[in-house]
C-alpha cells in the first residue's frame, strides 16, 4: 500500500504533529490525498518552545489549522518519577489525552509519524501506541526516514533535513524525578548556548550542573569562549561542565 492508497481509503483523520519531519511529510500527503486530515499538536513541559513555533509553521505553510491541546504530562506519576520506561508512560498519557480530544471533535482515526526505520526496541513509547490503536501510515507503507526526508524536499518542506529531536525529559537522568523548573532551566540554558552561535548539542542536567556535550568540532571554541558560555548560561544553572566526549548524534535546535 501506499500512501496515497492509504489516504484515499482513510480520508479523514487525526494526526498527532510535532512539527518533525515524519509527522510534517505525513500531513503534506494527508492534505494532498485525503479530505480532511487535521494536526494536533500536544504541549507539554517535555516540548521547548521553538518545537511548537516549527509546528505552527509547518501546518500554516499546508493551510492545515493546528490545534494545540495542553498537557500537564508531570501530573502522572508514573512520568514524573522518571523509571526507565517513562517513555511508555508518557506516550500513554499523551495519546489517551489527544483520543479524547479528537473524539469529541468527530475523528475516530488517529495517526502518528512513526516511520519504517524506526525500531521498536528503540522507542518504548511504541508499545503504548500499539495499544492505543494509533495507526502509523509510514511505517505500514514501508516509508524510511530516508525516504521521508527525499520526499519531503521535493515536497518543498522546510522540515525535510531536520533531525530528530529528543524532548526535554532525556536531559535529566533516568531515575531523578522530573520537575518543571528544571525543565525550564534546561531550555533556557540551550537556548542561550544555541545563541553564541553553537549546533547539535545537549546540555544534561546533574543536580545543579549543567554538562554541556558537543560535537567534536565546537571544542575548541568552546573551551576559548569558556567564560563567554559561563555568562551566558549561569543565570541558569549553578555549574556548568564540558564533556570531552565529543558527542556524535545530531541534535536540532529550531531556531
Amino acid at each position: 500500500m501506499t500512501l496515497q492508497e492509504f489516504f484515499h481509503q482513510h480520508p479523514k483523520a487525526a494526526l498527532a504533529f510535532s512539527g518533525g519531519a515524519d509527522s510534517a511529510y505525513l500531513l503534506w500527503a494527508g492534505r494532498t490525498w485525503g479530505e480532511d486530515v487535521r494536526p494536533y499538536y500536544v504541549s507539554t513541559p517535555f516540548q521547548p518552545a521553538w518545537e511548537l513555533a516549527d509546528a505552527r509553521r509547518l501546518a500554516s505553510e499546508l493551510g492545515a489549522p493546528l490545534t494545540v491541546v495542553e498537557l500537564d504530562v508531570l501530573a502522572c506519576p508514573q512520568v514524573a518519577a522518571n523509571p526507565e520506561n517513562r517513555c511508555y508512560h508518557c506516550k500513554q498519557a499523551l495519546f489517551s489525552a489527544l483520543w479524547q480530544r479528537v473524539r469529541a471533535d468527530g475523528y475516530s482515526l488517529l495517526l502518528d509519524g512513526t516511520n519504517a526505520s524506526d525500531d521498536d526496541a528503540d522507542r518504548p513509547g511504541m508499545k503504548a501506541l500499539h495499544e492505543l490503536e494509533v495507526r502509523s501510515p509510514l511505517r505500514a507503507c514501508g516509508v524510511t526516514k530516508a525516504q521521508v526526508r527525499a520526499l519531503s524536499r521535493q515536497a518543498g518542506l522546510f522540515t525535510w533535513d531536520k533531525p530528530a529531536y529528543a524532548c526535554l525529559a532525556t536531559r535529566i537522568p533516568t531515575g531523578t524525578p522530573i520537575a518543571a523548573a528544571d525543565l525550564a532551566r534546561v531550555e533556557r540554558s540551550e537556548d542561550a548556548l544555541f545563541a553564541l552561535g553553537f549546533t547539535n548539542f545537549r546540555i544534561r542536567l546533574r543536580g545543579d550542573t549543567g554538562v554541556i556535550q558537543l560535537p567534536q568540532s565546537q571544542m575548541a571554541r568552546a573551551v576559548a569562549q569558556s567564560q563567554v558560555i559561563l555568562d551566558a548560561l549561569t543565570p541558569h544553572l549553578s555549574h556548568v561542565t564540558l564533556d570531552l566526549q565529543p558527542r556524535q548524534k545530531e541534535a536540532y535546535h529550531g531556531q
